[in-house]
């Protein structure tokens, strides 16, 4: 059962002074994240194992960003070059060889080995670790394009956890203050898709929406009301599982007929943007018999 809960007038407008970006500090961010996984999976009876195997998996992107030498950062004359065209500094298209990003996996693949995890993971863990050059090519390009085969969700997982962490690394290094918006629905460090959005609750900023980049971490100022699919903001509704309180609801666009998630942290500050984007699994599984496109991307919800 779905609750159909109309807009917000309130939600009209926003704050005019609130930054663009909200830049990831990887450690902090990773941490916090596996923190929240944590919580979620001791308070889920059907994703707790899975919720805290994420868990483990992002403490360990949480120990890696403070353990790996830092990435060099994006060149002045790239940002320069980016801003002026309206384009990402973050070249997505140019990572999937990029020997910071490989180097990266190869730490990913070995650290992980040494967790516990069900044995389709270690059997992907394993077939990852053993796979040649190209073929682990193939599974950074296609994180890096926010796109997982169906048949192949369980390898990518080990790749998206490496593009995290090498991505959230190099947006961390840009100067917040050279981005410019590109267009609605994409990063403006790497021109990746959100997950999900947030309305913040921090005092400045309250009522304010971000999205949240699935791949460099990067968190967007986006206008609310706003489909993050089409741009449209004619036919926006919003869905949740049983209450209208709900906290994480789907905000369903009837122009493009897709939904993005958008959570309440100004209701619920524990609320984190990836980790509670898995842990509102239901939600998803509801939407889907509704026939309507998912348009937020989650490498950890891949298959759903």
């Amino acid at each position: 059962m779905t609750t159909t809960i109309q807009p917000d007038p309130s939600a009209i407008g926003g704050v005019p002074s609130a930054p663009l970006v909200m830049l990831p500090k990887p450690m902090r961010l990773f941490a916090t994240r596996a923190k929240r996984l944590a919580f979620l999976a001791q308070h889920s009876d059907n994703l707790g194992p899975w919720l805290a195997f994420l868990g483990q998996l992002v403490d360990l992107q949480a120990r890696l960003a403070e353990e790996l030498p830092r990435p060099a950062p994006i060149p002045a004359d790239r940002i320069a070059l980016a801003r002026e065209t309206r384009m990402p500094p973050i070249d997505r298209r140019a990572l999937s060889t990029d020997p910071d990003l490989h180097a990266t996996l190869d730490a990913v693949l070995t650290h992980a080995a040494a967790l516990d995890m069900p044995e389709p993971a270690r059997l992907a863990l394993s077939a990852v670790t053993a796979a040649p050059l190209a073929d682990r090519h193939w599974l950074l390009e296609n994180i890096l394009a926010d796109t997982i085969p169906d048949d192949s969700v369980a390898p990518h997982l080990f790749a998206a956890l490496a593009v995290q962490l090498h991505l959230s690394r190099l947006a961390a290094s840009l100067p917040a203050d050279r981005l410019v918006k590109i267009r609605t629905g994409v990063c403006p460090a790497c021109g990746g898709r959100p997950a999900s959005s947030s309305v913040v609750g921090m005092a400045e900023l309250d009522g304010v929406r971000y999205a949240a980049c699935a791949c460099c971490q990067t968190q967007w100022n986006e206008v609310r009301l706003t489909c993050l699919c089409c741009a449209e903001t004619g036919k926006i509704s919003y869905r949740s599982v049983e209450t209208d309180q709900a906290t994480v609801r789907a905000e369903v666009c009837g122009d493009c007929d897709s939904w993005v998630k958008i959570l309440y942290q100004n209701k619920n500050p524990s609320l984190e943007p990836i980790a509670d984007d898995v842990g509102s699994l239901g939600l998803d599984l509801l939407m889907k018999d509704t026939g309507i496109r998912r348009g937020g991307f989650n490498p950890f919800l891949a298959g759903y």
